[in-house]
């Protein structure tokens, strides 16, 4: 008896493959099947029902089904090096959010025109639908199968393996490969494809081992979604937040401080916007805020657990011969200004937010714009109640972080709940419950989630947000953590209704998350046309003529005075060109001011979205613009009243 997602139950002959099954369901079902999940388990499609149990099927549009797909076009892409190229080792091949890659000591330097042949190898091995196979054998034989290809790379994977470790192989006719899996039933399904790049990589990521050569992939089921996909790729290159970034004078990167952003002065407005519109909202919702130094002493580190768990990722310095650490996170900070003061129970829950300013180490090679830096501000808050408060905390913080969301119009929101890594602290009981604490708060929102095993936090499980951008990319963003091992370690404490001292839960929280980050995200979501409230220069005043100068320095030094951010364009360049400038630097009103304007105290205007509008007073064009301003919406024109002519492009 087979339970299905939907909580139906459809009976099957114990022994028939899970592929079978699919087809038993519906021909679609099993076409667009790439492996199955029994009782939790991925699986291969060729496996077999043994016992009655809970079956999904994994499909290209869901994210581990995308993972099964290109993990085997990496298996594709190796067994045609490999066929190309004798005496190629092949190392790993792993699939990654852009597609997948493998990583080859070739005894060929590949080039551009190598993947051109790699590609058209590819093909003919898709043509021929090779079953693709697993076997499980034993450390020994996995061990002289690797030593007869001479692959010391997978010899070191198998060392590495831990005593007991079920070991495979995946086959797909000559090419063997050492896998966990699952993988796709054939080579027919993996039907479009391209490769899209080569760089070197050191084995491991150790610059003391070898250099390999990197060849990166992506692939669809059909020809269709790919051409979208790298439509879809030119557009994302043309909303490259360091590109616009560089456009609108916001930010730059500087060999004197590699992956440290130096904020320009329009940058520095909207980096503000942000910082005041999530401060507001953090009042709103109950939260006084802190702040912590950067640099703190070793032994904390070592206390909170992050000298032991996070080391790799942090900078250290000594101060008066004793060892200090510049801060990778703003918690350690937030423990010791809670543990200042008394408190009761009467008091919970608290809730400190903190603007932190936090250092990480991040190899040169993964830096990347305001994406991955290496100094960032999070939008901290750390909230101390209760056991028995914790759901109703997590609830709250849902609902507030979906809110910010929309408020930038993010209103794709997907939820995961990511559970104890292999490198962890605090008791298995403890895990269970902060685990089950997020799930139940989750419930209570109706909000669906999906699980991210071994993924959480070294202290806690975690609520990850992720968002959707306009070209349908997603973001992980914000986070909630639960946190019972921290507080235990520090010696907080409250004093509760029994007269006793207890414990207190500690939650993590974060909305935007990296404050670099989210802007990134948002000028590519906006392709640097930001909604009224948050761009950096608001409206542009531009005159026709010098006679004309005078009024328009009114009009703008009005605008100024009502707390808009203007920019004035009175040189003497064609209109048709200061036009082009300021529409070039996304300024969401253009005021365009000669005589008739000037005569009769108004305003004309153009917005980037090709509205228009003439003979607005400038008064009511100042009260629309405020109205505008505090809605804090996208949209950008306003129904002025008293407008003679307005006309919707």
């Amino acid at each position: 008896m087979i339970t299905l997602p939907d909580g139906s139950v459809k009976e099957a002959e114990k022994g028939v493959s899970l592929y079978d099954f699919a087809g038993s369901i519906g021909r679609g079902l099993r076409d667009a099947s790439l492996a199955a999940v029994v009782d939790g388990e991925k699986c291969d499609l060729s496996d077999s029902l043994k016992r009655s149990c809970a079956v999904s099927f994994l499909t290209f549009d869901q994210e581990g089904g995308r993972d099964v797909f290109w993990h085997s076009s990496a298996h594709l892409l190796a067994q045609a090096v490999s066929n190309l190229y004798p005496g190629t080792k092949y190392t790993i091949g792993p699939s990654i959010d852009t597609g997948f890659y493998y990583d080859f000591d070739c005894p060929e330097v590949l080039s551009s025109e190598h993947l051109l042949k790699i590609e058209a190898e590819m093909a003919r091995i898709v043509k021929e639908n090779i079953p693709v196979t697993r076997k499980v054998i034993s450390r020994e034989e996995a061990v002289a199968l690797f030593e007869e290809k001479g692959n010391e790379y997978k010899m070191e994977i198998l060392k590495e393996l831990p005593e007991g470790e079920v070991i495979s192989i995946y086959s797909q006719g000559e090419f063997v490969d050492l896998c966990r899996g699952p993988h796709v039933i054939s080579t027919g399904k993996l039907k479009a494809f391209k490769l899209t790049g080569l760089a070197g990589a050191y084995w491991r990521g150790d610059v003391n081992n070898k250099m390999l050569q990197r060849v990166y992939g992506v692939s669809f089921p059909e020809k269709r979604l790919l051409k979208e996909h790298f439509k879809r790729l030119e557009e994302a290159k043309k909303r490259d937040h360091r590109k616009i970034g560089k456009e609108l004078d916001l930010f730059s990167f500087h060999e004197e401080g590699p992956g440290f952003p130096f904020w320009h002065p329009n940058g520095t407005v909207l980096y503000n916007n942000f910082m005041r519109y999530i401060r507001e909202q953090n009042v709103r919702h109950g939260y006084e805020e802190i702040m912590t130094p950067v640099i703190l002493n070793d032994d904390l580190w070592y206390k909170s657990g992050h000298r032991d768990n996070f080391k790799e990722h942090m900078y250290f310095t000594d101060i008066d011969e004793k060892s200090y650490a510049v801060k990778p996170m703003n918690c350690p900070g937030a423990l010791l200004i809670y543990k200042t003061g008394f408190h009761s129970y009467r008091e919970l829950p608290i809730r400190n937010a903190e603007m932190g300013l936090v250092h990480r180490h991040e190899l040169s090679g993964v830096l990347h714009g305001l994406f991955r830096v290496r100094s960032f501000t999070q939008d901290d808050a750390h909230i101390f109640c209760a056991p028995e408060q914790l759901q109703e905390e997590v609830r709250r913080i849902i609902e507030y972080t979906v809110a910010v969301y929309r408020d930038f119009g993010y209103e794709d929101i997907s939820v995961f709940i990511a559970t104890r890594p292999g490198k962890s602290i605090g008791s298995d009981e403890v895990w269970e419950t902060a685990t089950s604490g997020l799930k139940d708060a989750l419930t209570a929102t109706t909000m669906e989630y999906r699980l991210k095993e071994g993924e959480g936090a070294f202290y806690g499980p975690k609520i990850e947000f992720n968002i959707e951008d306009c070209l349908g990319r997603n973001w992980q963003c914000g986070t909630i953590q639960v946190d019972f091992s921290m507080p235990e370690r520090f010696g907080a404490i409250y004093h509760g209704s029994d007269g006793k001292e207890h414990t207190p839960v500690m939650i993590h929280r974060a909305v935007f998350g990296s404050l670099e980050r989210f802007i990134g995200i948002t000028i590519e979501h906006f392709a640097g046309k930001f909604p009224f409230w948050l761009a950096p220069v608001q409206a542009a005043v531009l005159s026709i003529s010098e006679k004309i100068e005078a009024y328009a320095s009114w009009v703008a030094e009005k605008l100024q005075a009502s707390g808009f951010r203007v920019a004035t364009m009175f040189s003497s360049e064609s209109l048709g060109n200061k036009i082009r400038v300021a529409r070039n630097k996304r300024v969401p009103y253009i005021l365009i001011i000669g005589e008739q304007e000037q005569e009769n105290r108004t305003v004309s205007f153009k917005t980037f979205n090709n509205d228009n509008g003439s003979g607005v007073a400038i008064d009511r064009f100042i009260e629309g613009l405020v109205s505008l301003r505090a809605e804090r919406g996208t949209a950008l024109l306003v129904d002025f009243q008293g407008v003679d002519r307005l006309v919707h492009g």
